[in-house]
């Protein structure tokens, strides 16, 4: 069995490196970050929003169609699942 140490305030596992995904989410973040910034910085004129709307609302179409199609699927193969394991105790008793 893992020991887990809290720490002091019960928080401490939060800033642990070790086994955390912060390292490599940083690893991916950060150059999208100063590359923003640099942009920010030296293009402020040239870089316009116009049409962001449009962009930010066919993500978020596509991307809450992905999550109901995967909610689906699991709730399907749940109950599948679920109803084999009626189908097993059933003919075993």
């Amino acid at each position: 069995m893992i020991e887990y140490d809290p720490g002091t305030f019960g928080i401490a596992f939060v800033f642990r490196l070790r086994g955390s995904v912060f390292p490599k989410g940083v690893m991916w973040a950060l150059p999208s970050a100063v590359l923003a910034v640099v942009f920010h910085m030296y293009m402020p004129e040239e870089l316009s929003l116009e049409g962001v709307d449009e962009i930010w609302s066919g993500y978020t179409f596509v991307l809450g169609f992905l999550i109901v199609f995967r909610n689906s699927q699991a709730y399907s193969r749940f109950w599948e699942g679920a109803t084999l394991i009626q189908q097993t105790r059933g003919e075993w008793f």
